[in-house]
């Protein structure tokens, strides 16, 4: 444990154990219940967030209630990456996944399976001998085949959609040098989608990346997936996973990005989102969970909200998220869910990226799971409907922990918190 998060937890701890009793619970929960849903804000969307392990064994109780109450629609954070569910050569591990899927199945909710194939948080053994070298193409082919087809073949007809693919693209918008490129080819995205398909012929199947909204990395998706069209390859989505920032990116280039996709005759969805409110600290508008800043957690210019985020933060926070939901709600006949990544800012996996130890805030429920001014921005951004009302609906928003009179996000790309002029964003 680093200094910082000692200190985050001296600071936070308090106010955490506030209302832990059984009489505190319970108005915690009944506090969840009290306030509009997101999920009837935005009928026309499907609101998601992701489960983690307490989520789904039901032993976050405040935050089991955060997802029944304002979400119908989940996503796995790790529960069903290939190291969680097949550590090891034909050993299967399917007990966190099948309570994630029971406990949407108990509540009406649209199920997604996350990722089936992707570079990261996969064991060696699947890429490599022995001996350090790379497996044959045909070996690493029929390793893919068979874990897509036990996966998705277990929850046939359960999970609804599946992340089959992420992050194949580098930010230059050609195809990433992993195992999976460097030793099958570039067909091996067109193989991950057929056999999903043969898997379950009608789940919904989505390729999924970060910094669409760059440009150079949006054209190489439109490319990746207008040739997966013309190979015949059922495509059904692009998610966007919308690891946003305070200054990036522009409503102008998530707009048109949207769009870029919608052009192709496939829906978009908000896979990942977040607002990133800390100091950026590392090259390019990365989300690849291996990058890593070598800078302390510990200095308090780089982790300044270790007690909270002013008010100041707070607002610009909201006006931020009202504008993209705005933006979500005015594209709803292209943009069909948006998933959170997390539930509350205590889940969030921001607090350890680029480096171990921060302490971020870039969801609508705070570290309590209590509604954010974010939270009540994105409701009345919904009953506003538009980008113009926006301002004024997160001014003049009041309630429990309603938003006062705050400044509009900056849309620039070169706004924000910086580190260092010339560091991009993250």
């Amino acid at each position: 444990m680093t200094k910082t998060t000692i200190l985050a937890a001296a600071l936070l701890l308090p106010a955490m154990l506030a209302g832990q009793g059984p009489a505190g619970l319970t108005a915690r929960l009944d506090s969840v219940r009290a306030y509009p849903s997101l999920k009837a804000a935005y009928p026309a969307l499907r609101m998601g967030t992701t489960l983690n392990l307490d989520e789904a064994y039901g032993r976050d109780l405040v935050g089991g209630e955060i997802i029944r109450h304002h979400f119908n629609a989940i996503s796995p954070e790790n529960l069903l990456k290939w190291e969680s569910v097949q550590p090891l050569p034909g050993r299967w591990a399917f007990e966190a996944a099948d309570r994630y899927v029971e406990l949407g199945q108990r509540n009406g909710m649209f199920i997604v399976g996350h990722a089936l194939v992707w570079h990261s948080q996969t064991p060696p053994w699947v890429f490599y001998n022995a001996d350090g070298s790379f497996v044959s193409r045909d070996t690493l082919l029929a390793r893919m085949r068979e874990h897509i087809h036990t996966v998705v073949g277990r929850y046939r007809g359960r999970v609804n959609g599946w992340d089959v693919v992420n992050e194949a693209l580098d930010e230059d918008g050609s195809l990433r040098q992993s195992p999976w490129l460097r030793i099958i080819g570039p067909d091996y995205l067109a193989h991950a989608f057929r056999f999903a398909n043969e898997a379950d012929p009608q789940a919904e199947l989505y390729y999924n990346d970060y910094s669409l909204e760059n440009p150079a990395k949006r054209a190489g998706a439109v490319r990746l997936i207008r040739e997966l069209q013309r190979q015949g390859v059922r495509v059904t989505a692009v998610g966007m996973q919308g690891h946003h920032n305070m200054a990036w990116p522009t409503l102008a280039a998530e707009d048109s990005t949207i769009t870029a996709f919608a052009d192709l005759g496939v829906q978009v969805a908000i896979t990942e989102l977040d607002v990133d409110v800390l100091p950026r600290v590392t090259r390019g508008n990365t989300a690849d969970v291996a990058a890593r800043a070598g800078a302390d957690a510990c200095n308090c210019r780089l982790n300044p909200y270790v007690a909270g985020l002013p008010d100041s933060v707070q607002q610009a926070l909201a006006e931020r998220y009202a504008q993209f939901f705005a933006l979500y709600g005015r594209r709803s006949d292209v943009v069909r869910r948006v998933t959170f990544w997390g539930v509350s800012d205590n889940d969030s996996w921001l607090n350890d990226f680029p480096m171990y130890g921060r302490t971020n805030h870039p969801l609508l429920f705070g570290w309590r799971g209590e509604p954010k001014p974010a939270f009540h921005a994105v409701i009345q951004a919904a009953r506003r409907g538009t980008v113009a009302g926006v301002g004024g609906a997160v001014g003049g928003a009041r309630g429990p922990g309603g938003v006062g009179a705050g400044s509009a996000g900056n849309e620039s790309a070169d706004g924000g918190v910086d580190v260092d002029p010339g560091v991009g964003v993250q």
